[in-house]
């Protein structure tokens, strides 16, 4: 009875105590960050000292086959506290996601030990000093997400050794200096978010010859000089407004360089190809604490050595039962491989588990893959017909969790009877509003259902709101429309404005909103073979959308076609309460070209006089051209005359009771256009 016992205090001893030591070195690691991240311990409760982070209790922590912590999620916890050093012992992250937080404090030049990392999300919180230029040593990082904090300084330098990283976004933050050159050596770079910081100097031409790069966004900082021509090939992927010193030749969002400067654009850009590349340095060379792939292999002398002891002492009594021992262990360890490596093959469908080194799902997959559609568990999508042309704007349900903070409160942009609208930032840092419809409020038919989501799909104009994608889920019972995110509200804002309001339309910018939307409306108008003739049938200041340069987007268009004919009902009744229905749908029950003029008649008259109510005064103002009476007084005298005088008549054409009389979308740019050449 005596081997038996003594073996069992052996296998307890070689075995069990190396997995209880490994677990207790980032179990502890994981507990002080608990008290980083959660001072009051109201969030983390599940991370116990001595529970096991392996077990699927501590909320947001996955580990890999290897029982090694890979990933930690807690995205949209509320947190407030700060990020401890102790993250740096967990060898084997791989994935670390703490946007949309309120975490302040410095990032710790300590996390840049995560060799294994390859997705860092640090985005949307309170986060303060300088950017560590120790990052540049984290050899496997792919995704770099800062955006929406405090950050201050410049860019280090060393980023440019990131060789693996395919999204940087910096974007929302206090950081000053130059672009680095340094930037333009990743070779893997897709998406660069530089805006609203305070960068200066101008924009290296290194960064138009990264053949990978499809977003280049340096919007509102003050940069200068000229945009490398070659960055033309991003088309709307590059964003430059609202940099005062900068120019380009054929750029839509930058201002024209003058003749001087045309003449070096050429010159420019041969230098910048002819010039050779300066080598870099080369990442520090960081000893790896684990095996890249499992991340499994560590050493423990004391644990070795206190083994060394007991096994020498129990040699004469247990070494025929060791050998047997080491033997089905060896055969045991070769057959869990085998079966490890069979079940990494999963399906895109399905839950991905942590046998790569990739993190998570949310991250692995692009914004189409594991669509949670809404056929009966399948892998066909509604009717099957969503792949022969949607795919390529399809988002997943994680992603559009992520994005809203899980539809929090204070991402709560407005509710209506039907749908919820929620401000969100998407993988790649864009702002984004995302528009959830409860599936019972959506058209039942699937063919009416897949041709209108084809249909906003495919509408492409300046004064529209973009449909970046869409997801439909069958396990929430809503579908999602995922928008660009128009900064400045919607027109109603601007409207009923108390005296002193810092809110005010200037004139010119009032002039500009109408004749955007009238470009807008003559885009829906159009039959081409992009696209057939739209009626908007809606069309208010509520859904008139203002970007940071006050340029008016339309939302909604196209929208009816997807929802349920009582829910349009019901959205009429509310713009017939506000005055933009026209009178004839009243009698005949149908919308027409004519129908959307009235309304856009009606705006005008409200960007006027500043007033969401038109009452019979001001309408008989506007007739009479008492422009003291009709023109909203906040603007205090400051406007034209002559173009109030036109825009006047043309809300008197658009709303005409008779919509014979009323005149067409073409009809109302000429005259716009006409007023303007005169002016």
């Amino acid at each position: 009875m005596e081997i038996p016992c003594l073996l069992s205090l052996f296998l307890l001893i070689s075995f069990l105590i190396p997995r209880m030591v490994l677990g207790t070195a980032e179990l502890r690691a994981l507990m002080e960050l608990k008290s980083s991240l959660d001072p009051d311990g109201k969030i983390l409760a599940s991370w116990i000292s001595d529970g096991d982070p392996c077990s699927g209790s501590f909320e947001g922590v996955a580990c890999n086959q290897n029982q090694k912590v890979a990933n930690i999620s807690l995205q949209g916890k509320g947190l407030s506290g700060w990020l401890s050093p102790a993250l740096a012992e967990l060898k084997c992250l791989s994935g670390l996601y703490l946007h949309y937080n309120n975490l302040s404090g410095e990032i710790p030049p300590h996390i840049s030990n995560l060799t294994d990392l390859a997705d860092l999300y640090l985005d949307v919180n309170s986060l303060s000093g300088t950017i560590p230029p120790e990052l540049g040593n984290m050899a496997s990082l792919q995704v770099l997400q800062l955006g929406d904090n405090q950050l201050v300084g410049n860019i280090p330098t060393q980023m440019g050794s990131l060789k693996q990283l395919s999204t940087l976004a910096l974007q929302y933050n206090k950081l000053t200096g130059q672009i680095p050159l340094s930037l333009g050596t990743l070779e893997k770079l897709r998406r660069l978010n530089l805006s609203f910081n305070n960068f200066n100097g101008t924009v290296p031409a290194t960064l138009a010859h990264l053949q990978h790069l499809e977003v280049l966004d340096v919007q509102n900082n003050s940069l200068s000089g000229i945009v490398p021509s070659a960055l033309k090939r991003l088309g709307e992927g590059f964003q430059g407004a609202n940099n005062p010193g900068l120019c380009g030749v054929e750029f839509s969002t930058l201002r024209a360089c003058n003749k001087d400067q045309n003449l070096n654009v050429n010159h420019i850009d041969t230098l910048d190809r002819d010039q050779p590349k300066k080598a870099l340095p080369e990442p520090a060379n960081v000893q790896l604490h684990c095996d890249h792939t499992h991340c499994s292999k560590s050493r423990f002398p004391q644990i070795v050595i206190t083994v060394g002891v007991i096994a020498v002492t129990l040699t004469f009594v247990c070494a025929g039962f060791l050998t047997f021992f080491r033997y089905r262990r060896q055969k045991q360890r070769i057959s869990n491989t085998s079966s490890s490596s069979s079940q990494g093959k999963l399906s895109p469908y399905q839950p991905k588990e942590l046998y790569t080194k990739s993190p998570s799902a949310l991250v692995n997959i692009e914004y189409y893959s594991g669509w949670d559609h809404l056929s009966n568990g399948q892998n066909a999508d509604v009717g099957g017909l969503l792949n022969d042309y949607l795919t390529q704007f399809r988002f997943n349900v994680d992603e559009v969790e992520s994005a809203t903070q899980y539809f929090s409160e204070a991402s709560l942009l407005g509710k209506s009877k039907f749908s919820s609208v929620y401000k969100g930032v998407i993988r790649d840092g864009s702002l984004v509003a995302i528009r959830s419809i409860s599936v019972t409020c959506c058209k039942t038919e699937e063919a009416e259902f897949v041709k209108g989501l084809d249909l906003l799909t495919s509408l492409r104009h300046e004064n529209l709101v973009r449909l970046r994608g869409f997801c439909c889920s069958r396990s929430r019972g809503e579908c999602f429309l995922i928008y660009d995110f128009a900064t400045m509200g919607n027109l109603s804002r601007y409207l009923d404005l108390e005296d002193g309001s810092d809110h005010v339309l200037e004139w010119s910018k009032r002039v500009s909103i109408i004749k955007g939307i009238a470009n807008g409306i003559g885009y829906l108008h159009s039959n081409d073979a992009s696209k057939p003739t739209i009626v908007h049938q809606n069309i208010s200041v509520e859904n008139i959308l203002l970007d940071n340069q006050f340029n008016p987007l339309i939302m909604d268009a196209g929208l009816p076609k997807l929802l349920a004919d009582d829910v349009v009902f019901s959205a009429l009744k509310v713009s017939a309460a506000m005055g933009y229905l026209a009178p004839e749908y009243i009698t005949t029950g149908r919308f027409t070209e004519k129908s959307d003029i009235y309304a856009f008649g009606v705006i005008i008259l409200q960007v006027l006089s500043g007033k969401t109510t038109i009452g019979s005064s001001i309408r008989t103002a506007v007739e009479s051209f008492r422009f003291d009476d009709s023109v909203d007084a906040n603007l205090r005298g400051t406007y034209s005359k002559s173009e109030a005088a036109t825009l006047s008549k043309l809300a008197i054409q658009c709303t005409h009771e008779s919509p014979d009389q009323r005149p067409t979308v073409v009809d109302v740019i000429q005259e716009l256009s006409v007023s303007s050449a005169h002016l």
